[in-house]
């Protein structure tokens, strides 16, 4: 039964589901993944239709999926996901790193974004990171996003940020550099659950309900940094 199958993974293991339209690439990614401990790829798909459905069958903790994939491209998965699986976790990855294809990332309330050309290591950093309620964005693609969205509101002026206090709008800019809690932590020193709650509070002060939406928020209100 599908229930007896889920049960017999250990808790400890991140529960991975693979949505790429080309075999090749998920047969390399499941062969760098087969050794990693801590992961375990329950199923895969080949365009977002199926992923949708994967997802729903095997409730996998983390959706490594394509960004351009036949008859439902990953874009749209992605955001259909995020709407009726409430605390789905994905990560795109593409073959560029162009303007459009990074905002659009970000607007499908993906929580990472991985280029096809990174090393096997940064994908099981990204994997993890996204597993544990962080985000995962390069440097490179932050900026990409944030020198977008600066040229599109320096005529407007810096959108206002409701009663955040400096130290929260350190804490959302950090968020949208994609770095951990921890990171942050470190750099402001203050503890990992300190930086919980303050992320808590912004979500609670300004309607947000996800990091996605944190992210867009700090960077189409030019609170966010990348150096």
């Amino acid at each position: 039964m599908p229930g007896t199958q889920l049960n017999t993974s250990s808790p400890e293991k991140i529960r991975l589901l693979l949505a790429d339209d080309h075999p090749v690439v998920r047969a390399g990614i499941r062969s760098y993944l087969a050794n990693n401990e801590h992961m375990e790829i329950v199923g895969e798909a080949g365009d977002g239709n199926e992923a949708i459905s994967k997802v729903r069958e095997l409730h996998p903790d983390v959706v490594f999926m394509d960004t351009y994939m036949p008859h439902m491209n990953g874009l749209e998965a992605a955001k259909l996901l995020n709407q009726q699986v409430p605390g789905i976790k994905v990560i795109m990855h593409c073959v560029h790193n162009s303007h459009e294809c990074v905002l659009q990332m970000i607007r499908s309330g993906a929580r990472g974004y991985v280029m096809k050309t990174a090393q096997p290591e940064e994908l099981a950093a990204a994997i993890e990171r996204v597993n544990k309620g962080d985000t995962y964005y390069n440097s490179e693609v932050a900026r990409i996003a944030l020198d977008e969205h600066t040229r599109n509101s320096r005529k407007r002026g810096r959108r206002a940020t409701p009663d955040l206090s400096e130290r929260e709008l350190e804490v959302l800019a950090g968020i949208a550099e994609g770095k951990s809690n921890r990171e942050i932590g470190d750099e402001l020193g203050i503890g990992v659950r300190t930086i919980e709650t303050h992320r808590e509070r912004i979500m609670q002060k300004l309607q947000i309900h996800n990091v996605a939406g944190l992210i867009k928020f700090a960077i189409a209100s030019g609170v966010a940094s990348v150096e």
